[in-house]
Protein backbone atom coordinates (compact mmCIF):
# COMPACT_ATOMS: atom_id res chain seq x y z
CA UNK A 1 0.00 0.00 0.00
CA UNK A 2 1.43 3.45 -0.95
CA UNK A 3 2.04 5.79 2.18
CA UNK A 4 -0.83 8.75 2.37
CA UNK A 5 -0.22 11.33 -0.06
CA UNK A 6 2.39 9.98 -2.13
CA UNK A 7 1.78 10.79 -5.53
CA UNK A 8 1.65 8.31 -8.13
CA UNK A 9 3.63 10.74 -10.59
CA UNK A 10 5.22 13.73 -10.13
CA UNK A 11 6.37 15.69 -13.24
CA UNK A 12 7.66 19.74 -14.09
CA UNK A 13 6.39 21.48 -16.95
CA UNK A 14 8.32 23.02 -19.30
CA UNK A 15 7.71 25.83 -21.95
CA UNK A 16 6.61 23.44 -24.56
CA UNK A 17 3.72 22.33 -22.59
CA UNK A 18 2.37 26.32 -22.76
CA UNK A 19 -0.30 27.70 -24.29
CA UNK A 20 -0.19 31.34 -25.39
CA UNK A 21 -1.27 32.60 -22.51
CA UNK A 22 1.69 31.50 -20.54
CA UNK A 23 -0.38 28.30 -18.77
CA UNK A 24 0.21 24.64 -19.43
CA UNK A 25 -2.26 23.26 -22.07
CA UNK A 26 -5.77 21.54 -20.09
CA UNK A 27 -4.97 18.37 -22.72
CA UNK A 28 -1.10 18.11 -21.28
CA UNK A 29 -2.51 17.74 -17.74
CA UNK A 30 -4.74 15.00 -18.91
CA UNK A 31 -2.65 13.16 -21.06
CA UNK A 32 -0.18 13.23 -16.96
CA UNK A 33 -3.91 12.05 -15.22
CA UNK A 34 -3.96 9.31 -17.92
CA UNK A 35 -0.82 8.19 -17.22
CA UNK A 36 -1.55 8.25 -13.24
CA UNK A 37 -4.51 6.22 -13.56
CA UNK A 38 -2.72 3.67 -15.77
CA UNK A 39 -0.03 3.30 -12.91
CA UNK A 40 -2.70 3.20 -10.25
CA UNK A 41 -4.75 0.41 -12.13
CA UNK A 42 -1.83 -1.92 -12.79
CA UNK A 43 -0.63 -1.35 -9.12
CA UNK A 44 -3.89 -2.27 -7.53
CA UNK A 45 -5.17 -5.16 -10.35
CA UNK A 46 -2.26 -6.31 -11.61
CA UNK A 47 -0.09 -6.72 -14.83
CA UNK A 48 -3.22 -6.12 -17.67
CA UNK A 49 -3.09 -3.90 -20.28
CA UNK A 50 -5.86 -1.24 -19.32
CA UNK A 51 -7.53 0.73 -21.96
CA UNK A 52 -9.16 4.48 -20.65
CA UNK A 53 -12.99 4.14 -21.42
CA UNK A 54 -14.15 6.93 -19.92
CA UNK A 55 -13.00 10.30 -18.06
CA UNK A 56 -15.38 11.79 -15.90
CA UNK A 57 -15.71 14.86 -13.46
CA UNK A 58 -12.63 16.80 -15.02
CA UNK A 59 -12.28 19.91 -13.25
CA UNK A 60 -9.41 22.87 -13.83
CA UNK A 61 -9.98 25.12 -10.56
CA UNK A 62 -6.46 26.70 -10.90
CA UNK A 63 -3.65 27.08 -14.01
CA UNK A 64 -0.56 25.25 -14.05
CA UNK A 65 2.74 27.42 -14.63
CA UNK A 66 5.99 26.74 -16.26
CA UNK A 67 8.43 25.17 -13.45
CA UNK A 68 5.53 24.08 -11.11
CA UNK A 69 6.14 20.71 -10.20
CA UNK A 70 2.59 18.83 -10.35
CA UNK A 71 2.15 15.57 -8.45
CA UNK A 72 -0.79 13.08 -9.28
CA UNK A 73 -2.36 11.35 -6.67
CA UNK A 74 -4.81 8.41 -7.11
CA UNK A 75 -6.86 6.15 -5.97
CA UNK A 76 -9.11 2.93 -6.86
CA UNK A 77 -12.84 3.90 -5.93
CA UNK A 78 -14.47 0.36 -7.37
CA UNK A 79 -13.59 -2.41 -9.13
CA UNK A 80 -16.10 -4.12 -11.21
CA UNK A 81 -15.31 -7.38 -13.71
CA UNK A 82 -13.31 -5.94 -15.98
CA UNK A 83 -12.82 -2.12 -15.51
CA UNK A 84 -11.23 -0.30 -12.25
CA UNK A 85 -11.92 3.52 -11.50
CA UNK A 86 -9.31 5.40 -10.14
CA UNK A 87 -10.00 9.46 -8.88
CA UNK A 88 -6.59 11.34 -9.76
CA UNK A 89 -6.30 14.58 -7.99
CA UNK A 90 -3.73 16.80 -9.40
CA UNK A 91 -1.51 19.29 -7.02
CA UNK A 92 1.07 21.90 -8.42
CA UNK A 93 3.73 23.38 -6.17
CA UNK A 94 4.80 26.84 -7.42
CA UNK A 95 8.08 27.08 -8.48
CA UNK A 96 8.32 30.90 -7.43
CA UNK A 97 7.23 30.68 -3.79
CA UNK A 98 6.62 26.54 -2.61
CA UNK A 99 2.77 27.34 -2.49
CA UNK A 100 0.94 23.98 -3.19
CA UNK A 101 -2.59 24.43 -4.73
CA UNK A 102 -4.60 22.08 -5.74
CA UNK A 103 -5.59 22.35 -9.75
CA UNK A 104 -7.34 19.73 -10.97
CA UNK A 105 -9.18 16.53 -10.17
CA UNK A 106 -10.57 13.55 -12.61
CA UNK A 107 -12.66 10.25 -12.14
CA UNK A 108 -10.99 7.74 -14.62
CA UNK A 109 -12.64 4.54 -15.99
CA UNK A 110 -10.09 2.01 -16.77
CA UNK A 111 -10.78 -1.74 -19.05
CA UNK A 112 -8.39 -4.57 -18.91
CA UNK A 113 -8.28 -5.89 -21.98
CA UNK A 114 -6.36 -9.17 -23.87
CA UNK A 115 -4.09 -9.20 -27.12
CA UNK A 116 -7.03 -8.76 -29.47
CA UNK A 117 -8.33 -5.12 -27.13
CA UNK A 118 -11.33 -7.82 -25.64
CA UNK A 119 -12.13 -7.23 -21.97
CA UNK A 120 -10.67 -9.74 -19.88
CA UNK A 121 -12.27 -10.14 -16.28
CA UNK A 122 -10.00 -8.75 -13.36
CA UNK A 123 -9.27 -11.64 -10.84
CA UNK A 124 -11.08 -10.30 -7.41
CA UNK A 125 -8.13 -11.67 -5.01
CA UNK A 126 -5.65 -9.60 -6.85
CA UNK A 127 -6.93 -6.13 -6.92
CA UNK A 128 -6.37 -4.27 -3.85
CA UNK A 129 -8.00 -1.51 -3.10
Amino acid sequence: MKPERCPTLRVTLLPRDTNRHGTIFGGVILSQIDLAGAVEARERCGNHNFVTVAMDKVVFHAPVYVGDVVGFYTETVRVGRTSVTINVDVEATRADNGETVKVTEAQIVFVAVDEKRRPVPLEEDACSC
